[in-house]
């Protein structure tokens, strides 16, 4: 393996990080802040506990994925975007790195950041509410396994968008619409039958509620179920990028 020149992709798209920190970093963790004010403090006085836990301290592992799944895919995106756009991936491609390692210094690269910018969410949730975390090596593994997979997710979207607005619209139509209706804000335990059997079928609501479980013990749906859903997503990512380079998909032409 070229050690040298996935620390080189790597270091470079982590410095891209601090150069862009009030975007990467500080305006996540105020729009997240302002979910814990509004739903948290305004709403959840309203609302009764839900399987033991207030409201407030409900909703955080809902809020942490909802920015982990779309900060994973817009890092990991708009990474291999950028030298599709400026024409510099041919220099990439013909350089004395194999696809293996181009993959593995991306996606290592938004995970990490995704993954630092949820465990900052994490501290600043636990000014407004209080917390406990009854799994927490569960905790951290879901959320590097989740990070890398949608971040492998993202690297998919930014060699097949051709422009700046296919490379927004899956995390803004697609992502964010299924986070929200996923169990983010509710348990799906509340919903009518019917309902509920429909939400099933919405993939996200696996990632929070095994998420969930890693915090307070409970979840929607069994914690094995959730891990077998994102091991899946994982494969199957992993199956597209291979395929991907191996056909030059958007890539050579």
């Amino acid at each position: 393996m070229n050690i040298h020149a996935v620390r080189a992709i790597y270091l470079f798209e982590m410095a891209r990080t601090r150069r862009t920190l009030l975007q990467s970093i500080v305006a996540p963790v105020i729009s997240t802040s302002l979910y814990f004010v509004v739903f948290g403090s305004a709403i959840g006085s309203r609302i009764p506990e839900i399987d033991g836990v207030s409201y407030g301290a409900f909703i955080v592992p809902g809020l942490i994925m909802l920015s982990l799944l779309t900060q994973s895919v817009s890092n990991a995106s708009f990474a291999i975007f950028f030298p599709k756009f400026s024409r510099t991936i041919y220099e990439l491609l013909s350089a004395p790195v194999s696809h293996f390692e181009i993959v593995l210094a991306y996606v290592g690269a938004a995970a990490t950041k995704s993954t630092l910018l949820s465990l900052i969410i994490l501290a600043t949730a636990s000014a407004f509410v209080p917390l406990r975390i009854d799994h927490p090596l569960w905790m951290l593994s879901f959320l590097l396994l989740t990070a890398v997979t949608f971040s492998l997710f993202g690297f998919i979207i930014g060699i097949w968008a051709d422009n700046f607005e296919k490379l927004q619209l899956v995390p803004l139509l697609i992502i964010t619409p299924l986070t929200f209706l996923g169990g983010s804000f509710y348990s799906i335990d509340m919903l009518p039958p019917f309902w509920k059997s429909v939400t099933l079928l919405n993939p996200v609501v696996y990632l929070v509620s095994g998420f969930r479980w890693s915090f307070y013990g409970s979840a929607d749906v069994g914690v094995g179920v959730s891990l077998a859903m994102t091991l899946g997503f994982l494969a199957l990512f992993l199956a597209i990028v291979t395929w991907m380079f191996r056909t030059g998909y958007r890539l050579k032409t």
